[in-house]
C-alpha cells in the first residue's frame, strides 16, 4: 500500500500543469539545500576547534545555548516547513485503513530536509568529540538525544501548523529571552543547560527525549486519525459573511474596484493576513545590518540588500503571487469584460502604497544616521520603479493556486508562507547590490545610491511601456494559468 501511495505522489507531481515551474523551483531549492548542508557541515566540524580557541568547553557551550537552537529551529519550521500532504478525500471512500494513511503522511515528514540537515551539524561535531578523547558512549547517547529533540520539533510543528499567530509568539519569546540574557536581567540557559548537560553526563538521561518523541508521535497520530473524516477535520469551515462597501474607492474607477477586492481579500483570509504579518517582520530585518551586531553585514553593499528588504517586504511577499491570490475565482474573472491593464494597475498601486507607508514607518532607522535611512529610501525608489514591475512579470509564470483558507483540516494546506517568494526575489536583490558596488568602486557610496535611485526613476518613467509588455505576457499565459488553477491537489 505504501508503494502505491508513493506511485500516486509521483503521478500527481509529474502530471501537474505547473510541473515545469515546480521542477525549476525544486532545483533551486536543491541548490539552497546543498548550500545550507555545507554550512552546517562546516559549523559541525569547526565549532569544536573555534570554542577551544576561545578557552571554552565545546560540549558545555553547545549545551548551554541548545535551547535557542531548538527554538529557532521550531520558528523556521513554522515559517517554511510544509507538511507533506496527500489528496485524502478520495482515499476515504476506498478500502484503505485510516492508520495507514496517517502513518504514511507522518512518515513523509520524517524525511524532510528540515530534519536531516541537522545531522550535518551534530554528526561531525560528535565525531570530532570522540576523536578528541570524549567518552564514546556519552557522545553516542547525547547525539541520539539531540536527534530525538529535532524530531520532537518536527511533530510539534505538525500539531501547531493550524494555529494562528504562533510564529509571532515564538519569535517574541526568543527575542525576549535573548534580550533579557544580553542585558543581564534573566538567563534562561542557567535553567536549561543542566538538562542538556545531563544528556551527556548521565547514561540514562537520553531516554527522556526518546520517550517524549514516542509519546508525541502517538499523540500526533491519534489527533489526525480522529480528524480524518469528511464531516470533521477535512470539512470546509464557513465564516459569517460581513459586508464592506469601501465606497470611497469608487472614485478611482476600475482600479478602485480591484483595490476593494484586494483589501477585502487581505482582511478576510488567514494566508493573506499572515503574508502581511511577514512583511511587517521584514521592516525590522534591517536591525541585523544597521546595528553592527554582525560583522559580515557591516558594510554598505549589504546595507543596500537590507534597504530593499525593509521597504519592499509587502511587495516581495504579496506581489510575487499575483495573480495567484485570485486563483479561486480567476476563471470567472476571465469571463468578464475586465481589462488586464486595470487589474495589474490595481495590484501595482497596492504594492506602491504599501512600500511608501513602510518607508515612512521605517523612519525610526534615522536613529542609526541619515545615511542608513537614505539607503532605505533609495531601496523604496528602486522597489517602486523596478521591482514592482518584476514581481508582476514573474506572476505571469507563477501558476500555483493559493488556498486562502489555511486552517482547512487535517493534512490540509496549513502553511501561510511559501519559500518560492524568497527564491523569486533573488534576481530582484542582486541587481541593485551590483549597481551600488559599481558606483561605489568608480566614485563613492553616494554615487552608488544615486545610480540605484536613477534606475528606479527610469523604471517609473517607462511604467506604461512596461505594463504593455507585461499585459501581453499575461494574455499569452492566460489559458495555461486557468488550467493550472483548476487543479486542486
Amino acid at each position: 500500500m505504501i508503494r502505491k501511495f508513493l506511485y500516486l505522489e509521483w503521478k500527481a507531481f509529474t502530471r501537474s500543469a505547473s510541473f515545469g515551474t515546480n521542477l525549476a523551483v525544486k532545483i533551486l531549492v536543491g541548490f539552497l539545500a546543498v548550500y545550507f548542508t555545507l554550512v552546517f557541515l562546516a559549523i559541525g566540524i569547526g565549532a569544536f576547534y573555534i570554542l577551544k580557541e576561545l578557552k571554552l568547553d565545546p560540549i558545555v557551550t553547545i549545551n548551554k545555548f541548545m535551547i535557542y537552537y531548538l527554538l529557532v529551529d521550531l520558528i523556521i519550521r513554522l515559517l517554511l516547513q510544509k507538511i507533506p500532504v496527500m489528496n485524502i478525500r478520495p482515499l476515504l471512500v476506498l478500502p484503505i485503513k485510516k492508520p495507514i494513511i496517517v502513518h504514511f503522511s507522518l512518515g513523509k515528514t520524517v524525511l524532510s530536509f528540515f530534519n536531516f540537515v541537522h545531522a550535518f551539524f551534530f554528526l561531525p561535531f560528535s565525531i570530532v568529540l570522540i576523536y578528541n578523547g570524549y567518552d564514546v558512549l556519552s557522545v553516542i547517547l547525547w547525539h541520539t538525544a539531540m536527534v530525538s529533540l529535532i524530531y520532537i520539533n518536527n511533530f510539534v510543528n505538525i500539531l501547531l501548523s493550524n494555529k494562528d499567530n504562533l510564529l509571532a509568539v515564538f519569535i517574541g519569546i526568543v527575542a525576549t529571552l535573548g534580550g533579557l540574557q544580553y542585558y543581564g536581567f534573566f538567563d534562561i540557559t542557567s535553567y536549561t543547560s543542566p538538562f542538556f548537560d545531563a544528556l551527556f553526563n548521565t547514561y540514562w538521561a537520553f531516554a527522556i527525549p526518546e520517550i517524549g518523541l514516542i509519546g508525541l508521535y502517538y499523540v500526533t497520530f491519534h489527533y489526525f486519525k480522529s480528524n480524518l473524516y469528511l464531516d470533521a477535520g477535512l470539512s470546509s469551515k464557513h465564516d459569517i459573511a460581513k459586508t464592506e462597501d469601501l465606497t470611497w474607492l469608487n472614485q478611482f474607477g476600475t482600479i478602485g474596484t480591484f483595490l476593494k477586492n484586494d483589501i477585502k481579500l487581505i482582511k478576510r483570509n488567514k494566508r493573506s493576513k499572515t503574508t502581511v504579518g511577514m512583511s511587517v517582520m521584514f521592516l525590522f530585518y534591517g536591525l541585523l545590518f544597521f546595528t553592527n551586531g554582525i560583522e559580515a553585514y557591516n558594510n554598505p553593499t549589504m546595507h543596500i540588500f537590507a534597504g530593499i528588504f525593509v521597504s519592499g517586504g509587502f511587495l516581495i511577499t504579496f506581489g510575487q503571487f499575483v495573480p495567484s491570490w485570485d486563483s479561486a475565482y480567476y476563471q470567472l474573472m476571465m469571463t468578464q469584460n475586465i481589462p488586464y491593464k486595470g487589474y495589474l494597475s490595481s495590484k501595482w498601486w497596492l504594492m506602491v502604497i504599501a512600500t511608501i507607508v513602510t518607508t515612512i514607518i521605517a523612519s525610526f532607522y534615522l536613529y542609526f544616521g541619515w545615511q542608513v535611512y537614505m539607503t532605505i529610501v533609495v531601496g523604496a525608489i528602486y522597489n517602486i520603479g523596478v521591482n514592482s514591475h518584476l514581481v508582476l512579470l514573474g506572476g505571469a509564470f507563477t501558476k500555483t493556486p493559493i488556498d486562502l483558507d489555511s486552517g482547512k483540516g487535517a493534512f490540509g494546506d496549513k502553511k501561510a508562507f511559501n519559500i518560492k517568494t524568497m527564491l523569486i526575489s533573488i534576481p530582484q536583490l542582486a541587481l541593485p547590490v551590483l549597481v551600488y558596488w559599481i558606483g561605489a568602486k568608480l566614485a563613492n557610496a553616494n554615487v552608488g545610491l544615486a545610480l540605484i535611485a536613477l534606475l528606479g526613476i527610469i523604471g517609473f518613467a517607462f511604467k506604461n511601456k512596461a505594463f504593455s509588455m507585461i499585459e501581453k505576457i499575461y494574455k499569452t499565459e492566460k489559458y495555461a494559468t486557468i488550467a493550472s488553477y483548476k487543479q486542486k491537489s
